[in-house]
């Protein structure tokens, strides 16, 4: 566990704001709290290393290793026969790869 002070903070704040009854509003907020904590409203754009389930502290290799990986199973020339559904799901995911990967070479080129 990364983080735990949103939890702590929802818990306090959700007690306080629900005072008619501050163990359901403490539950609340200790389930707001934990939503932060795991960044569930932090889109995948923001964090493009999340794309590959890597950490900002993966090597080169590893983010090119994760790339081609995930890009060979989801790129569309591979699912010729697929249905269509499914094809446009691969393309989209492919566009997100893809969009992902131009992010951390822009990133690291910065350095």
């Amino acid at each position: 566990m990364k983080r735990w002070y949103g939890k702590l903070l929802g818990f306090i704040a959700g007690a306080l704001l629900l005072r008619f009854n501050p163990l359901l509003g403490a539950l609340i907020g200790l389930l707001v709290g934990h939503a932060f904590d795991a960044d569930w409203f932090r889109s995948r754009r923001a964090n493009p290393y999340a794309v590959f389930d890597l950490g900002e502290d993966a090597s080169d290799d590893e983010v090119d290793r994760a790339y081609r990986r995930l890009i060979a199973q989801y790129h569309p020339d591979r699912l010729q026969g697929a249905a269509p559904e499914l094809r446009q799901r691969a393309e989209a995911r492919a566009r997100e790869l893809n969009a992902a990967y131009d992010r951390i070479k822009t990133l690291r080129r910065k350095r």
